[in-house]
């Protein structure tokens, strides 16, 4: 734990992520990725400097075999509130339209419904489980694909949903973190998404992987590259340790 809290503390202090009085709500998925965001950081706000309150939002995607019962018995554990948002997102996209690219009306979807949740629950700012690999992924698919030196930034505001985006795992590895869920036995709740593991960001996971058995720590300067260039929102306060 004391791990995963390092990583996800530095993120916070090196992008102004929290601020005093927040309530943040964490998008739970029921992968391993957001489920151990949602432990960090209900972990993280018994101690922080500046006090703030986690809610866990899971957006139920249509699929009647996805049971997160056990995600509420965590949530329960841990004494955060759990607010389940029933929608038909998985039928629409793959039943209804038949999208040739699903993923991607798929995300836009989940982004809205969420927000929408996100809001009524009091929550100002949204914490998304994007971990390290994420980062270097996203990057070189906006390479590869779209021509562009490109990624989402560690912290967004969006001004029509008037809501902000942390992202408090960017530096927590994915290896990390199926350790951490595998250790902690986390509820994970299986995705039967048609599309799930056949993307082009399977494909860029899969080149690195490759690359990196004769490139060892290509993903580290790639982040770093990102960081010193910078990318906008990417230029970290390394000054700010509020925790000390």
């Amino acid at each position: 734990m004391q791990k995963m809290l390092s990583y996800v503390r530095r993120a916070v202090d090196h992008y102004h992520m929290i601020d005093e009085g927040d309530r943040i709500a964490v998008g739970v998925s029921g992968g391993k990725d957001s489920l151990a965001l949602l432990v960090a950081l209900s972990q993280l706000s018994r101690f922080y400097p500046r006090h703030f309150t986690v809610v866990a939002i899971t957006l139920e995607m249509g699929y009647d075999e996805m049971d997160f019962s056990p995600v509420q018995a965590l949530c329960d554990s841990l004494g955060v509130e759990y607010i389940r948002v029933p929608t038909q997102i998985g039928p629409i996209v793959f039943d209804i339209r038949h999208e040739e690219n699903p993923c991607s009306l798929c995300a836009k979807l989940r982004r809205g419904a969420l927000h929408d949740a996100a809001r009524k629950a009091g929550c100002g700012k949204v914490a998304l489980g994007h971990h390290f690999d994420d980062v270097v992924e996203t990057y070189m698919l906006s390479l590869f694909y779209e021509g562009r030196i490109s990624c989402f930034s560690p912290v967004t505001y969006l001004d029509r949903a008037d809501i902000t985006l942390i992202r408090p795992l960017l530096y927590t590895p994915e290896y990390f973190i199926r350790s951490f869920a595998k250790r902690h036995e986390l509820p994970i709740v299986h995705n039967p998404c048609p599309a799930d593991g056949n993307t082009k960001r399977q494909e860029i996971k899969d080149l690195l992987k490759n690359l990196e058995k004769t490139m060892p720590g290509l993903r580290e300067r790639i982040f770093g590259a990102m960081q010193r260039y910078p990318l906008d929102g990417w230029a970290p306060d390394k000054t700010r340790q509020d925790y000390k």
